[in-house]
């Protein structure tokens, strides 16, 4: 991953915040974590059938996407840049094989464990800079070389279509205020042979609304809304190889 992001979590304090903190119960990232949860759970019952995947978590961090679909992959395998991340993941529950990956350099290479297979990647592409997303790309155009091998699952935790777009000039020489389009996503799929096959929103509002209850209403009845996905703060992407 990159430079400063990933250095933040080679911190043990500042993985247990990650965990315990950012993702305390009933957050605003733990809210959308249950919602990602159930799409993606219905998502692969739907997808794979009986024919269990192989999960490959890339950035896995703590294990959460891992936690997700426990049960219905087959195996699992995370990797990541910070050791103490991988630690933490253990220690809350994650059941998985671990693999420590370079910051940089060649695109790491992935367990051979067959297919069908998922990739999953969340929290990643937002932070980080065009190389290291196209590096994370090309991991998974590794896992999944064609349209039959699996699926690939990414999220985007700062739609630049949505309202937390408001905050971007206030924001502007904030390392961490970055943002995504849906354009910019589609291209860095379509540079490493995927094509998305369905995009999901999972909060209309930002974390400065959370305590709200009638943003926390309206947010609910929104997202309900055909093509409200276009405009979400949070999205998740399902891709697949194109054919040949």
């Amino acid at each position: 991953m990159t430079t400063d992001y990933s250095k933040v979590f080679q911190d043990a304090g500042a993985v247990d915040k990650y965990e315990h903190v950012t993702y305390a119960p009933d957050s605003y990232a733990s809210q959308i974590n249950q919602r990602q949860r159930d799409y993606l759970r219905t998502l692969v019952r739907r997808e794979f059938g009986p024919r269990a995947p192989v999960q490959h978590d890339f950035a896995c961090g703590t294990g959460r996407a891992i936690r997700t679909l426990h049960g219905l992959v087959r195996e699992a395998h995370g990797y990541d840049t910070s050791a103490e991340m991988m630690a933490k993941a253990a220690e809350v529950g994650s059941h998985a094989t671990w693999h420590q990956v370079a910051v940089d350099g060649p695109v790491p290479e992935p367990v051979e464990a067959g297919h069908p297979a998922i990739v999953t990647m969340f929290r990643l592409l937002l932070n980080v800079d065009e190389a290291v997303r196209d590096r994370a790309l090309a991991f998974a155009a590794k896992v999944l070389p064609t349209h039959a091998s699996g699926l690939l699952v990414v999220e985007n935790h700062g739609n630049a279509g949505s309202l937390r777009h408001l905050g971007a000039r206030r924001h502007r020489d904030d390392r961490w205020f970055a943002e995504l389009s849906h354009e910019q996503v589609d291209r860095l799929m379509a540079r490493h042979g995927f094509e998305v096959v369905e995009r999901r929103g999972f909060s209309m509002i930002t974390p400065s609304l959370h305590g709200n209850p009638i943003a926390r209403a309206a947010d609910a009845a929104v997202r309900k809304l055909p093509g409200s996905d276009g405009y979400a703060v949070n999205v998740l992407y399902t891709a697949r190889r194109a054919h040949a």
